[in-house]
């Protein structure tokens, strides 16, 4: 029998991840784990398709990891932010045996990460990080460009932009400042180099991308792994990752706080009662977030993830970009859907690979595109307006452009295999 348990699992991403392993055969028994374990109890009893429990957990605790995990035959990880919680739970996870997924999104834990890998390969695990959406699915379009499409592989730039999500937490807004104030790694002429976000060598990188549904947005630099991780394992000449919030209004403010040093977590005495700057920036912007999305009459939540890869094709110079759209999905969908197929590809024994290592260097492009159809259509439930849209625009040396469904493309490639 084989048992999964999501931590985090109460969270916006957490809960697409059990929705969706509970839809599918995979697995037999789902556990949620989560610190509060009275709404946990409550989400599962509301997921249907699979016995669905409840466990409580303090991710930062690892005895409390190892307690919850125990008995499982796999763990997601969804506890964020990364750079705070990953370490404890990962040296927990292989101390017990178990095999892993998460979503890790933060660059700079990424390199402690990788080099616990000897010590996951010792003990036969597999553990495969970072297996959202960026990174994750933007991981391995650009494998699937690279091994399948292109002769020559030269770029990989990534754009990701999202908003109006159900709810937002603290710990999302503590993760946006964090985003802003380390250095960001971008791949640029072959080498690895750092910008920083509010200087010049940062705001440089910032360019307009028109996206589907979304449209022609601002984008900044964002220090996600793909710029360390892709270039290990692709030949390239560049990586970059850029992305922002939606509105547009909500993450400039966001950046006016940060970057007047909102983020700082130091108690200040206000006429008796400590408060940092950062829990009034964090609770501000809550507030205002909810201002602006009704003010900017901004509607469902939407998102979308643009891949695109550059290289040679027959001698000619060709640019695909992958786009994965949604009028009605955002952060949760895009990051917990990748996350869950990557849950189901480990249990299958389809990532065979052992150690801790990014999806581009462990899990087969095809194998995961192979499983998005089925659970796209569970998504929609035969409403189109939800379906997600996964395009490629295959864009000629002469500018002209061809677009193809990124499913009809990826059916024909798996029928070569």
């Amino acid at each position: 029998m084989a048992k999964v348990i999501v931590l985090g699992g109460c969270g916006a991403v957490g809960r697409v991840v059990v929705k969706t392993l509970a839809a599918d055969n995979t697995f037999d028994e789902i556990v949620i784990g989560d610190l509060d374990l009275e709404t946990a109890r409550t989400l599962a009893g509301q997921v249907k398709g699979k016995p669905v429990s409840a466990t409580g957990v303090n991710a930062l605790e690892p005895e409390s990891v190892k307690k919850a995990i125990a008995g499982c035959d796999l763990v997601v990880n969804c506890v964020g932010p990364f750079y705070k919680t990953v370490m404890p739970i990962v040296e927990a996870v292989i101390e017990s045996g178990i095999h892993y997924v998460d979503i890790c999104d933060d660059v700079d834990v990424t390199f402690d990460l990788l080099d616990m890998s000897p010590k996951a390969e010792a003990a036969g695990l597999t553990m495969l990080i970072g297996m959202g959406n960026s990174p994750g699915a933007t991981n391995l379009l650009a494998k699937l460009a690279a091994d399948h499409l292109l002769d020559e592989t030269e770029a990989v730039d990534i754009f990701h932009a999202h908003g109006g999500e159900p709810f937002e937490g603290k710990g999302v807004i503590g993760h946006r400042f964090h985003c802003m104030s380390i250095d960001i790694p971008m791949f640029l002429d072959g080498k690895l180099q750092y910008v920083k976000f509010f200087e010049p060598d940062g705001m440089a990188l910032r360019r307009f991308f028109d996206f589907p549904i979304v449209g022609d947005t601002m984008v900044y630099p964002y220090p996600h792994p793909e710029q360390v991780t892709l270039p290990q394992h692709l030949k390239l000449k560049q990586v970059t990752n850029r992305g922002t919030i939606l509105p547009a209004a909500y993450y400039q403010l966001t950046m006016d706080v940060c970057r007047l040093g909102m983020a700082d977590k130091t108690p200040l005495d206000i006429d008796g009662t400590p408060v940092s700057p950062y829990d009034f920036a964090a609770a501000f912007l809550i507030r205002e977030r909810d201002r602006i999305l009704a003010e900017t009459g901004f509607g469902t939540q939407k998102g979308c993830t643009s891949t695109v890869v550059t290289g040679k094709k027959d001698g000619r110079r060709q640019e695909l970009r992958f786009h994965m759209a949604s009028a009605s999905q955002a952060l949760g969908e895009g990051t917990g859907i990748p996350a869950a197929l990557g849950a189901i590809l480990v249990a299958q024994g389809k990532v065979s690979r052992k150690g801790i290592f990014p999806p581009e260097a462990g899990v087969n492009p095809l194998d995961f595109v192979s499983l998005i159809p089925a659970v796209l259509e569970r998504e929609s439930a035969g409403d189109p307006s939800r379906a997600a849209q996964l395009t490629i625009d295959i864009i000629d040396d002469a500018g002209n452009k061809t677009t193809m469904d990124m499913m009809d493309a990826a059916k024909i490639l798996t029928a070569k295999e």
